[in-house]
């Protein structure tokens, strides 16, 4: 075997989902299993660069899991001809003009989304990345859980028939912030600096719909801030400028229809913080993060409607679990492994810079719906 040394500048692993995701469950999981096997002999070992604003915690950071270099300078990186690729989970406002910079230099390119703050912006992007001839990648991690393998399973199998419906609940409460800290950072209810649930979710469902059912053709999307002040790290209240429930309705390639409720304004009752109820002509499902389970045609029940007498089935015990059948890794380590794969090895990959567009896409046309109060139809983009 031929160790083959890559080194990744990581921007924004001081973050929630920079530093749990990315650096510990995705990248140092890689160091843990002794690198990435390319099956030509050769293991690819990835060596972390940590890049950010504050140095003290990058620092923290790298003495608590060994890691030699961190730096503030994202410049002086990415002018390093031995740095082979950027990473990007910094905040949505700041990320574009990194990425562009990294592009230019030359870097290979794996991005958080939304990868810009307009559409114009992300398709710059991609095109630039094209002309640049770098490889790149946007993160997608929600087809890569469990659930939703299951229900791709599903989809690939032909158990729905023709899918008729799909039906999405996200969302929990977060809190205010002024009896007990928010789980999520200031910066996401505040238009000003790239927050709201639009722009945060709904690349994630644009994703979801094209890979498991198709193109989204128009939307319709009503966008709100339920909780209108708030209080941040600081313990001081802040007005919420930006949107905390979405509440949208897809139209997509085929004739289905996805309606989908984003929100960090409920409380759950459901099994898991994501559901998606899809339903067939020869199935249904109804998958999560990690379960997925399915009711087929032949054994549909036959409720009647009586409010006047107690219900007499339990609905939930006539569905049927769908097996593992797998084992089934980190999602977001998964896609690293699929994009390092093809960057070193030249595998297939598609969930690039242009696919990332068409999330920034989707949520700039939800938040343009909201405002006007109308369907808008969403045009396919290119390069």
């Amino acid at each position: 075997m031929t160790r083959k040394t890559v080194r990744i500048a990581m921007n924004g692993v001081t973050g929630r989902m920079g530093y749990r995701q990315h650096l510990v469950r995705s990248i140092l999981a890689l160091r843990d299993q002794g690198g990435l096997d390319l099956g030509d002999g050769t293991v690819l070992w990835p060596e972390p660069i940590l890049l950010g604003r504050r140095e003290h915690a990058l620092r923290e950071i790298a003495e608590r899991h060994g890691l030699d270099e961190v730096s503030t300078d994202v410049d002086a990186v990415l002018a390093d001809p031995t740095v082979d690729l950027y990473f990007d989970a910094q905040v949505t406002s700041a990320r574009e003009e990194s990425l562009t910079k990294a592009i230019a230099a030359g870097k290979h390119i794996y991005t958080e989304k939304p990868t810009a703050t307009g559409l114009d912006g992300a398709l710059a992007l991609a095109r630039l990345a094209h002309a640049r001839g770098v490889k790149h990648g946007v993160v997608q991690d929600k087809i890569f859980l469990p659930g939703l393998l299951k229900l791709k399973r599903l989809v690939d199998g032909g158990f729905f028939g023709r899918v008729l419906s799909v039906r999405g609940e996200f969302g929990y409460w977060v809190f205010e912030g002024d009896w007990q800290p928010a789980q999520r950072p200031s910066w996401n209810y505040r238009a000003e600096d790239g927050g709201g649930i639009v722009v945060d979710m709904f690349p994630h469902w644009e994703y979801v719909l094209h890979e498991l059912f198709g193109r989204v053709t128009s939307v319709q999307a009503l966008a709100t801030t339920h909780i209108p002040q708030r209080w941040d790290e600081q313990g001081k209240p802040y007005d919420a400028t930006a949107d905390d429930a979405a509440y949208g309705v897809f139209e997509l390639e085929g004739g289905a229809i996805a309606q989908i409720n984003s929100s960090w304004a409920v409380r759950v009752h459901r099994d898991e913080l994501v559901e998606f109820q899809v339903d067939g002509t020869e199935g249904s499902a109804v998958a999560g993060l990690r379960s997925c389970r399915v009711q087929h045609r032949s054994a549909t029940p036959k409720p009647v409607w009586n409010p006047d007498v107690p219900a007499t089935e339990v609905f939930r015990d006539q569905w049927q679990e769908v097996p593992d059948n797998a084992e089934f890794d980190n999602g977001f380590k998964a896609q690293w492994e699929l994009f390092l794969k093809h960057v070193y090895a030249d595998a297939p990959y598609h969930w690039d810079l242009l696919a990332g567009a068409r999330g920034v896409q989707l949520a700039e046309l939800g938040l343009k719906s909201s405002a006007e109060g109308r369907r808008i139809d969403v045009p396919e983009i290119s390069l």
